[in-house]
């Protein structure tokens, strides 16, 4: 109940490359926009119970990659939360990592939107003992298409999808694009 209580979240897969060079590749809904400019964003990572490969691995090469979960991918992005221990969730998930722009993290080559990051900062949440990973976007590759005049991107064109609680993913549609609120 309390996982689903905040309502709609964003569906990510958070790449990521450990210093023996097996990919990681798992599901987040926690990403948030932290700021324009700088350009942040950031990302929570669970209590350190059992090994969070994914934070071990942006400690280590201080990169990762926020790839947006689209409707085609959906089922494989959702079995990445699966534990594997000594095989990469790509390989596992039959999703395909990719190298680009000198970045060490794997971007997902299916995701139609993929942003790579620098660390920036971690933060600790002690009420909880969840971290806040931040970072500063880097590069960003999106279809032209989804792009509008005035930058905004339009997410349903991208096919992007959301997810409630921990398992249960939804397509959105659009309302209505308000003016920005003056008084």
């Amino acid at each position: 109940m309390i996982n689903s209580l905040s309502g709609f979240k964003s569906a990510n897969l958070v790449g990521t490359i450990n210093t023996e060079s097996l990919t990681n590749v798992a599901i987040f809904s926690s990403a948030v926009h932290i700021g324009a400019n700088p350009p942040l964003m950031g990302i929570i990572s669970r209590p350190n119970t059992v090994p969070r490969h994914t934070l071990e691995n942006i400690i280590a090469t201080e990169q990762f990659t926020i790839n947006h979960v689209h409707s085609k991918i959906y089922q494989q992005a959702h079995q990445t939360s699966a534990r594997y221990n000594t095989q990469s969730e790509f390989e596992a998930t039959n999703l395909t990592p990719e190298f680009i722009n000198n970045f060490k993290a794997p971007f997902v080559q299916e995701a139609n939107i993929k942003i790579g990051l620098s660390l920036a900062d971690i933060i600790d949440i002690h009420l909880n003992n969840t971290k806040m990973i931040i970072g500063k976007i880097e590069w960003i590759s999106l279809p032209q298409n989804c792009v509008e005049q005035d930058g905004k991107i339009n997410l349903e064109t991208a096919d992007t999808v959301v997810i409630s609680g921990l398992d249960t993913y939804h397509k959105t549609t659009q309302i209505e694009r308000l003016p920005y609120a003056k008084p």
